[in-house]
């Protein structure tokens, strides 16, 4: 699996929701609504989900073992640093 394209769409600074992230993978195949979610342990990722009847979340689209969920998470969160970094970069250009 190849993660071709990370876009962050959604940056808050405040609460526990980061960001909303969509991948694309292999240039063919895209997953919106990623969110990126400050825990107590530090970001993770949560994948798209949607209330069910009985009032739980289940996820949409997911990766189907640990390894590619690690994979896909180091991905986004190393795309979300980078442009948290960048947008601090910008207001500090802004404020000189």
């Amino acid at each position: 699996m190849n993660i071709t394209d990370v876009r962050v769409r959604k940056v808050s600074k405040e609460g526990k929701m980061k960001a909303v992230v969509c991948i694309t993978i292999e240039d063919e195949f895209v997953v919106h609504d990623i969110k990126v979610i400050e825990g107590e342990k530090g970001l993770f990722i949560a994948m798209p989900s949607r209330k069910a009847a009985d009032g739980e979340y289940r996820d949409i689209a997911h990766p189907i073992n640990s390894t590619t969920r690690s994979e896909i998470q180091s991905i986004i969160l190393t795309k979300y640093q980078e442009t948290m970094d960048q947008e601090e970069a910008e207001s500090e250009t802004a404020e000189e």
